[in-house]
């Protein structure tokens, strides 16, 4: 992989990456908040490889003003190769030591004496060229793959089958809860409710009609859950937040859709059968179907 590979790689990379941060998409790997950083790095990128062609081209440019061979080495680097001002060099030398050496008894003199310098200096210089000019390793290609991927598969958003195989995040008591707003219905968080359910006792959520939105996941007895990946930084790290179903269910319910759930507030709760982690329950008296939200991890965890 020469310069000009390097640089066409850098750039698409840069491209893919700025157009996963201008749209929708990066929010399937990182939280909203590191688009900024996102952007940079694009441009950096994108920099980047303008720069090494720029210096591929300037550098062609001034070993060829000199007449000398350009010979791409492993590193990637220009070395003029001065074969003929070597061949000449040496066959000056090697004329002038014959010259001044004394003649010896009974030799002829060797009229290809100067053809055989040229040579053997030819020689020389080629064995010498070859020696550091070679083949860079055809495996520096896979590098590329990363880049294919990031193009050409725009991987889903993690749901059912990442949130039931693993424990949920909901594990350690928040500080404290903020008063809501007045009326008959609130409309929570997901992570807000469980916290709530979970650590307070539900003593702000009683009397309450209450509405969630998340995704219908369902465990291996089929019983309902509404989970939320929670981010820390990027999904590598999401964990799920869980909040069980019981009430008026739907008997066909499908993992993966995204629902609306009306209900109350209930005492019923479980552990999580992965990490003994808190999952409370929410009492349903309506259930229906939504539209998937433009951010589909909660940013609300603070882990």
């Amino acid at each position: 992989m020469n310069r000009q590979a390097q640089a066409a790689v850098l750039f698409l990379t840069g491209g893919a990456i700025l157009h996963a941060a201008l749209t929708d998409l990066y929010l399937r790997y990182v939280k909203a908040g590191l688009q900024p950083l996102l952007l940079a790095a694009g441009v950096v990128l994108i920099a980047t490889a303008a720069a090494t062609v720029w210096y591929e081209r300037r550098a062609a440019g001034t070993s060829g003003g000199g007449g000398g061979q350009v010979v791409r080495t492993s590193a990637g680097d220009d070395m003029a190769a001065e074969a003929p001002a070597r061949t000449d060099a040496l066959a000056r030398t090697g004329a002038l030591a014959q010259a001044d050496a004394p003649a010896q008894v009974g030799t002829p003199a060797d009229p290809h004496g100067q053809a055989h310098t040229d040579a053997d200096a030819e020689a020389h210089t080629h064995t010498h060229t070859h020696t550091h000019a070679h083949r860079e390793p055809r495996i520096s290609w896979l590098l590329v793959l990363p880049l294919l991927a990031l193009i050409l598969v725009a991987p889903p958003a993690l749901g059912s089958y990442s949130a039931m195989r693993t424990g949920t995040a909901l594990q350690k008591q928040p500080w404290g809860f903020a008063d809501l707003p007045a009326g008959g219905t609130v409309r929570l968080n997901l992570v807000d409710y469980a916290g709530r359910a979970a650590y307070d006792h539900g003593r702000s959520l009683d009397h309450r009609h209450i509405k969630i939105a998340g995704l219908l996941a369902l465990d291996r007895d089929g019983t309902p859950y509404l989970v939320r990946m929670a981010l820390s930084c990027c999904a590598a790290d999401a964990q799920p937040v869980k909040i069980g179903l019981t009430g008026r269910i739907p008997p066909v319910l499908r993992p993966d859709t995204w629902l609306e759930a009306t209900g109350t507030y209930t005492a019923k709760q479980t552990k999580d059968p992965l990490n003994d982690g808190i999952i409370p329950f929410l009492h349903v008296t309506e259930l229906k179907p939504v539209k998937a939200p433009r951010d589909p991890y909660d940013e609300s965890w603070n882990g």
